[in-house]
């Protein structure tokens, strides 16, 4: 990343906690979840990065303090400047990556960092997830890696990676699809790392209420434990579907997400509010975020969000469905669907003016979401089959679930 001009110099004291990890990338400091690796780094909303030997701050242990110089940016030059970043050659392919890498061959890459991103009061464990690729596996925000997990067996005291399937014996892992949740330029602004928003996956025996730990889920459990300096085979990149729109810089963008769902559209973000791309993209539209989770301790990302709310207010919206801390219009728990609903007028103007509307998240928020459209169409006189076909046919239209 290019060196951005810089603020005043002070001591400041910084939370390290006790299980602090070196990193070859830098620093990495965490501060109420807006988070990237640092040499030279901004501040955002007056939350500071150091450019000193790495270290691993995670929210849920309980820090200790040390007293320590870091160079900081002043509040009001970060929301006027952008960050830049290298190389802009990235911007200029005309066609997206494809399937660079395929199961058979996969690239080995490289885990730099793995953070909790929830709080002690969401329902499971939800990760970001730092690769480093050296620039060889390029994407586009929107497109998604494979990830084929090893399968670990212990002989003694040693582990051993077969990367053998456990139901197909001398066969390879199958690839789980994981949307890339940063810019083409990663956390880092160099064009070398991908991040991914993984939720551990866990069952629970129905008699018992128990965690079953012989089911977890493969991939996602095997990506939540990984260590920085672990090696992932990745596949891909994949998928045109959820690509961003870039023809019309002044183009609205409504995103609508559940939980992990939320990874495309980080990096749709991150690419209009965060990044100063100054070869082709500069977005001057509206941005339009729904987000449903459990409750608050489930946001992700929520920093980052109210940072752009902050600083773009006539470019971003940003409205969330809690299901267990918020009621919908009927007295019941609030869903994404409901959220939608309360703007529906809104929303339905925005998409006959051209808009894209995009859906990422479990393939269950599907029927309750085009449920209400259909709902809402009726009630304005419109046929909601006829719209959606015209949605698809004008390439408004997004979805993908899982």
């Amino acid at each position: 990343m290019m060196a951005h001009a810089l603020g005043s110099m002070a001591p400041v004291s910084a939370s390290i906690m006790p299980d602090a990890s070196l990193r070859k990338t830098g620093l990495k400091v965490k501060r109420d979840a807006m988070e990237f690796n640092v040499q030279n780094r901004l501040s955002f909303d007056n939350k500071l990065w150091m450019p000193l030997p790495s270290v691993n701050l995670k929210r849920r242990q309980t820090p200790t303090q040390y007293q320590c110089k870091v160079v900081a940016m002043s509040v009001q030059q970060t929301a006027k400047n952008k960050v830049p970043v290298q190389p802009l050659e990235l911007d200029n392919a005309k066609e997206p990556p494809l399937n660079l890498y395929k199961p058979k061959e996969p690239y080995t890459a490289t885990i730099v960092s793995v953070e909790r991103l929830v709080g002690s009061n969401a329902p499971g464990e939800t990760c970001h997830i730092v690769i480093d690729h050296g620039g060889n596996v390029p994407y586009w925000e929107g497109q998604s890696y494979g990830v084929i997990p090893p399968v670990r067996v212990i002989f003694g005291t040693e582990i051993h990676e077969t990367g053998e399937n456990p139901k197909k014996p001398g066969n390879p892992n199958n690839v789980r699809l994981y949307s890339i949740a940063s810019t083409r330029y990663g956390d880092s602004f160099d064009g070398k790392t991908a991040s991914l928003c993984v939720r551990r996956a866990v069952y629970y025996d129905p008699e018992t209420g128990k965690e079953d730990p012989s089911k977890k889920g493969v991939c996602s459990n095997f990506l939540c434990d990984s260590k920085p300096g672990d090696k992932i085979q990745l596949t891909g990149p994949s998928g045109k579907i959820m690509l961003l729109p870039e023809d019309n810089p002044n183009a609205t963008h409504i995103m609508i997400a559940t939980g992990t769902g939320i990874a495309p559209f980080r990096g749709y973000l991150r690419r209009m509010f965060m990044e100063d791309v100054t070869s082709s993209y500069k977005f001057g539209g509206l941005s339009w975020l729904f987000l449903g989770v459990a409750n608050t301790d489930s946001l992700l990302y929520d920093d980052e969000f109210n940072n752009y709310l902050k600083n773009y207010p006539d470019n971003f919206r940003y409205d969330k469905a809690l299901s267990r801390e918020q009621k919908n219009k009927s007295g019941g728990k609030m869903y994404v669907q409901d959220k939608i609903e309360e703007y529906s007028d809104e929303i339905f103007k925005l998409l006959d003016e051209g808009a894209h509307i995009y859906f990422c998240g479990l393939k269950g928020m599907m029927p309750g979401i085009q449920d209400t459209l259909k709902r809402v169409a009726e009630q304005r006189g419109e046929s909601w089959d006829a719209k959606l076909s015209q949605l698809k046919k004008n390439k408004q239209w997004h979805v993908e679930v899982y």
